[in-house]
């Protein structure tokens, strides 16, 4: 039950996304300018009573239906995928002590009302780009949780685990030699800190996307002439006061900065996954399931620097755009699923390992007892004749 409903709360996930990126794309992310309903009402006004009644209640923002309506179903899928979270809080409490996860749905409940908060600010505070940012990584964190709690309920209905989280039923033949165990740690750590590279490059696009930076470059591979002079990191990176931020608030060199700075990031991430995904390709020590994982990480992250050139070519396509969201966040997937395999399998190692010490010393003092009992009742024996033999009134008189 709780599987079926984290993984339909993951494709849930994905969508909220996709149709996120497709609302702040569409700049519609004010299409309705309240929160949580839509002038007032639960669906977008259409009668003409209604979108009056709107009007006058918010003049400076007329109905835009289109926009709204783009607005208010993101909001249908996000608030679905609230109760769906909830749910798999409440399951994991009651059903604590049947070994399911309880500290994983908690952070999830957290995280997704954190979440709607954001999506209120969004509204509240007139698209402020850190709002918008952390919105956006926020929606990335739920599906980056919603997918490890799958992968560990998944892993559940082959192997029963321990409190700790280790599978219990590991045989011998789990055990890494010295070369695999060494092998797998290394990778681990490789692609531990690729997540932080990648997080932080999806920050900038963010940022980037957050400001309407994403048209400030069109010349490659870096810019148009004379990029150098225009850059203003301190202006890029800061927030300035502005009643709206819809369509931006910073100037050209500041959005430019923006864009350059991302642009930069994004080679510095196709290096670092494209050094990490050939590293698991040419692993000896490495699983089949492993090699596939690498493979697909590596063919995504090509998709996602083509989906991002794309983007600058043919000046923002909206399905271009949408599509470059969504594959960053199948890259980041991707690269969970490789972490989470490499601990599996290491972890799987060490306690197949202390099983055969514990197995080896139960038996080496199983072997040890039948002598030790020989030796007490020799002990025993020589004792007692010694004693008869001395003792006052013994059988010799």
């Amino acid at each position: 039950m709780m599987k079926k409903l984290t993984l339909f709360s993951l494709f849930l996930a994905a969508v909220v996304i996709i149709l996120g990126a497709y609302t702040r794309l569409t700049d519609a992310g004010l299409g309705c300018p309240d929160w949580p309903g839509c002038y007032g009402h639960l669906t977008v006004p259409l009668s003409e009573d209604k979108v009056a009644q709107a009007n006058a209640a918010y003049p400076e923002r007329p109905v835009e239906a289109a926009k709204a309506w783009n607005e208010m179903i993101h909001r249908y899928f996000a608030g679905t995928l609230g109760l769906c979270v909830l749910a798999i809080a409440v399951i994991a409490i009651k059903k604590r002590h049947e070994g399911l996860p309880l500290k994983l749905p908690i952070l999830l409940l957290g995280l997704i009302t954190f979440q709607a908060a954001l999506g209120m600010w969004t509204v509240t505070l007139n698209l402020l780009p850190v709002v918008v940012m952390g919105h956006l990584l926020g929606g990335f964190s739920v599906l980056s949780c919603l997918f490890i709690l799958y992968l560990w309920l998944r892993n559940r209905d082959h192997t029963q685990f321990t409190p700790s989280k280790v599978p219990l039923n590991v045989s011998s033949t789990e055990k890494l030699t010295a070369e695999e165990g060494s092998t797998q740690r290394t990778l681990f750590r490789f692609a531990s800190l690729g997540i932080l590279v990648l997080v932080v490059q999806i920050a900038l696009g963010g940022w980037t996307s957050a400001n309407y930076a994403a048209l400030a470059c069109t010349d490659m591979p870096i810019c148009e002439e004379g990029w150098q002079q225009k850059l203003d990191f301190a202006g890029a990176y800061s927030v300035p006061e502005a009643e709206n931020y819809e369509f931006g608030a910073h100037d050209y060199d500041e959005r430019m900065t923006m864009h350059i700075v991302h642009r930069m990031g994004a080679l510095v991430t196709f290096v670092y996954l494209l050094a990490l995904g050939v590293s698991v390709l040419r692993a000896k020590a490495i699983t089949n399931e492993q090699k596939r994982i690498g493979l697909f990480m590596l063919v995504t992250l090509c998709v996602q620097v083509s989906l991002g050139v794309s983007n600058i070519v043919f000046m923002l396509p909206l399905a271009v755009a949408v599509m470059h969201n969504a594959v960053a966040a199948v890259l980041l997937l991707s690269l969970l699923f490789l972490i989470f395999s490499l601990w599996h399998r290491l972890s799987a190692s060490e306690l197949a390992q202390s099983r055969e010490v514990n197995h080896r010393t139960a038996f080496d003092r199983a072997a040890s007892a039948p002598a030790a009992a020989m030796s007490s009742a020799s002990t025993t024996a020589n004792f007692s004749e010694h004693a008869l033999t001395k003792a006052p009134g013994g059988f010799h008189g």
